[in-house]
């Protein structure tokens, strides 16, 4: 933009087009903000026009998932109980993207506080994928997914407790990235705030580097929020990967993925292998699966925040969360804090197997987008709405930075990604790892069959179930 070859004008106005066009059939926004969007386009050009720096995302139109505080904006959780609620101020991450220059389109979906990894709401309905929008796009970051995925903004503002960036950014073809805990201050606070993360979602792994460079950083508000110097992402894309220390674990240990999912992972690692890591392969990492101690923490949180809704308006609650909710209120103090201390013990022994390695690198779920409306993969009817995102969560327990990058297709053409873990504090490593694998096999040319035709009129949707 600084050649003036373009009007970020012109850039926001397509943006809310394709928006517009869109929204019909993927539903991916619950409040749109095309004239906040607008205000910052016209700044952007005036300050490009006068000679000034317009800021890293100066005229870029961006996306900020309902779970963040936009200023003067519905803050609705994707929630009935606060569906007229308006945030008072700005999120450190949103003012940190206003301050760059970005344009905000609006609020993108979510399931109801975050709490499930697929992409429906009782306030918003049903949020689809533009690869097949009779699939979910994953959750809980549902409409930034799908809407980055249709090319209505290059990147998108996200949350991720449980894996919220890195299930969607699987399921839609994207990059997903959470920084290392408390990288990004998270204010207000958060019902989960020890495990809880602003991340960010995009099409290529610079512009997932360029929007985390600029909402990174320590914010006293937040008093888990890291100190110290922001860490060069974009540099680090073009670092070398020759050497890097690398264990490929198709299970963890414990999870139980398609066949085809681990089949097309394993060609991304090989990948990998190609470009100069060292690659290991051990299957069993963990000694059991952690959910119970993430359970506990993250549904603790959420439901003492969420009590007064589940005991006067619980017929405003979605059915599936409303009974994970009441079994997070039944545990009791000295079961919770038994598990407090497990989580300690299992952070270390995760730090301890990260001294001699630099990344960890796993399927990010284990099946591909399955079926809108549905809590479960079809294909995993013995987990539950949580314990079927076998490998996300455990990285919250933790902390460490992680990321998931695309890693190919099914034979159906669904997108399948690759988690990448890297050890405490050393998210230059996952971008080092991530632009390899983006040079080898560049993704972003591959744009889903819906979406991408339609700026010029309405789409004709297919026959969609509700």
């Amino acid at each position: 933009m600084g050649r003036k070859e373009i009007s970020p004008v012109e850039v926001v106005t397509a943006a809310i087009a394709r928006m517009e066009a869109l929204e019909p059939v993927l539903n991916c926004f619950v409040t749109r903000t095309p004239d906040l969007a607008l205000d910052a386009a016209r700044a952007a050009e005036a300050a490009i026009l006068a000679g000034e720096d317009p800021g890293p995302l100066g005229g870029l139109p961006l996306s900020v998932k309902d779970l963040i505080a936009v200023g003067g904006v519905r803050l609705t959780f994707g929630s009935r109980t606060m569906a007229g609620n308006i945030a008072p101020a700005d999120a450190p991450s949103v003012e940190r993207v206003r301050a760059a220059g970005a344009c905000i389109l609006g609020k993108t979906t979510t399931p109801e506080f975050g709490c499930k990894g697929t992409g429906d709401s009782p306030l918003t309905g049903i949020t689809r994928n533009p690869w097949d929008p009779t699939k979910t796009p994953g959750g809980s970051s549902a409409g930034a997914a799908s809407s980055v995925a249709a090319g209505v903004t290059p990147f998108a503002l996200c949350t991720d407790g449980g894996g919220s960036a890195r299930i969607p950014a699987a399921m839609c073809g994207l990059v997903g990235v959470k920084a290392q805990f408390g990288r990004v201050p998270v204010f207000p606070t958060s019902a989960m705030p020890t495990m809880a993360h602003v991340g960010v979602l995009a099409r290529t792994v610079r512009d997932a580097a360029l929007l985390l460079s600029v909402v990174s950083g320590h914010d006293r508000r937040d008093p888990f929020s890291v100190a110290g110097p922001v860490p060069d992402y974009l540099d680090a894309c073009d670092r070398s990967v020759e050497g890097m220390r690398v264990v490929w674990s198709p299970t963890l240990g414990y999870a139980e993925p398609l066949a085809e999912v681990v089949a097309v992972a394993e060609e991304a690692v090989r990948a990998l292998q190609g470009a100069g890591c060292r690659v290991d392969m051990m299957d069993h990492v963990m000694d059991e699966d952690p959910l119970d101690l993430w359970v506990s923490e993250f549904y603790a949180g959420a439901s003492t925040r969420l009590r007064r809704y589940l005991e006067e308006e619980r017929e405003l609650l979605g059915p599936a969360i409303a009974a994970v909710l009441d079994q997070a209120l039944a545990q009791p103090l000295q079961e919770y804090y038994t598990k407090v201390f497990k989580r300690y013990d299992f952070r270390e022994t995760m730090r301890s197997f990260f001294e001699n390695i630099d990344l960890l690198v796993t399927p990010t779920v284990p099946v591909p987008a399955f079926a809108v409306g549905l809590d479960v993969p079809p294909q995993l009817p013995q987990r539950n709405v949580v314990s079927w995102q076998y490998y996300t969560y455990p990285f919250n327990l933790t902390g460490q930075p992680a990321a998931s990058v695309p890693a190919g297709f099914t034979a159906a053409g669904l997108p399948v990604g690759l988690q990448l873990v890297a050890k405490i504090n050393h998210e230059t490593d996952l971008f080092r790892a991530a632009a390899a694998l983006e040079s080898v096999g560049p993704w972003a040319g591959r744009r889903p069959p819906f979406g991408w035709a339609a700026p010029s009129g309405q789409p004709h949707p297919p026959q969609l179930p509700q």
